[in-house]
């Protein structure tokens, strides 16, 4: 068993035009007063990381390192879920998601698309050169919009759909193989990887890429209705990384998993901060450190109510108080006895 390292924050959540939102060094020295001790970095936020050139630069990548370590911090990962989610994308979504790319590409999908996959593999590179392990992302969607069908999908949409979403993703996974950085695909509604059997089917039709793995977001298998704890013990091997996020379902005679076209605030299932919500954590950090889990559990906060710093406040501790520091020795330890193969066979009767 290993400790899970933490608490980690994912800063995308938290920028803005004011201090101590407005720049990387403010960002750092705000998540370091709040006792974090890690960073997930958006890399579409280019004021405050330049992706391209961590791609390329040693120089500024033992920079940005330099400044986290200036504050206490280590950066868990880098995150491209903005531009993940534009590796693919079916047209029925393309004027929302537009807004994710650069002015330069907007309306061309061709481009947009040759963009994304540019994004990947810079952030492969660069997570590479910060001597990163995993990386945070999405994977797009061409299926999405056949969720619940009606009328009925047609026979060989779904496998043709993954092999298509396959085709887009493996030339990248390869890239981040050669950069020796795991891809961790958060499990998300939205994506078509949103559940652990469209993973499988991702898995197969990647041929089972060692580097596929999985960002574990239990608040995203809450929401579906999920078991998000035995969801670990059948994938842990691919979790790579983790976002520590609460949520709630409340379900009424009017709304349920769809929510009715509300507002956040007004539907069944919504995200609360840390400890606000449904989801079970205590039990989440127990079985994630029985499977060895030791990568860093990173604070994501997405609440419909509370504010993001009084949740950025609470949330360090509230990591803190649930990372399990593992025993190395075992409980009867006292009560052992040398034995010896003779010993061994009278207790047996041999």
């Amino acid at each position: 068993m290993k400790t899970i390292k933490g608490p980690g924050i994912f800063l995308a959540q938290f920028l803005g035009e004011e201090a101590p939102f407005d720049t990387y060094v403010n960002l750092c020295r705000w998540a370091s007063n709040l006792g974090y001790k890690a960073i997930q970095i958006p890399t579409w936020a280019t004021h405050i990381f330049d992706l391209k050139k961590a791609a390329t630069s040693d120089t500024y990548c033992d920079e940005i390192k330099g400044i986290a370590h200036q504050y206490g911090l280590k950066i868990s990962e880098l995150s491209t879920h903005l531009q993940g989610q534009l590796v693919a994308v079916n047209p029925a979504y393309d004027a929302m998601f537009d807004g994710f790319a650069p002015d330069e590409v907007k309306g061309n999908k061709t481009k947009r698309t040759a963009w994304a996959i540019d994004q990947l593999n810079c952030a492969a590179k660069a997570s590479q050169r910060l001597g990163l392990v995993a990386h945070a992302t999405f994977s797009g969607a061409l299926l999405w919009h056949t969720l619940y069908p009606w009328p009925q999908r047609p026979e060989g949409l779904v496998e043709q759909g993954f092999e298509a979403l396959a085709d887009k993703w493996l030339p990248i996974l390869n890239v981040f193989d050669e950069c020796g950085i795991d891809v961790c695909y958060e499990i998300h509604p939205g994506e078509d990887l949103h559940d652990g059997i469209s993973y499988e089917m991702f898995l197969e039709a990647t041929n089972h890429h060692k580097r596929a793995c999985i960002l574990y977001d239990p608040s995203h298998m809450l929401l579906q209705q999920m078991d998000y704890l035995q969801f670990i013990d059948f994938y842990h091997e691919r979790i790579k990384a983790f976002h520590v996020k609460d949520a709630e379902f409340n379900p009424t005679g009017k709304q349920g998993v769809y929510g009715g076209y509300q507002s956040w605030k007004d539907r069944a299932g919504r995200f609360r901060s840390l400890g606000d919500g449904q989801i079970d954590f205590k039990d989440i950090f127990s079985k994630l450190t029985q499977y060895g889990y030791d990568g860093w559990a990173v604070m994501e906060w997405e609440c419909c109510l509370k504010s993001q710093e009084q949740g950025a406040i609470e949330g360090a501790s509230f990591i803190n108080d649930h990372i399990i520091q593992v025993t190395t020795k075992s409980f009867d330890d006292f009560a052992g006895q040398t034995t010896n193969e003779e010993q061994i066979k009278n207790i047996l009767g041999l």
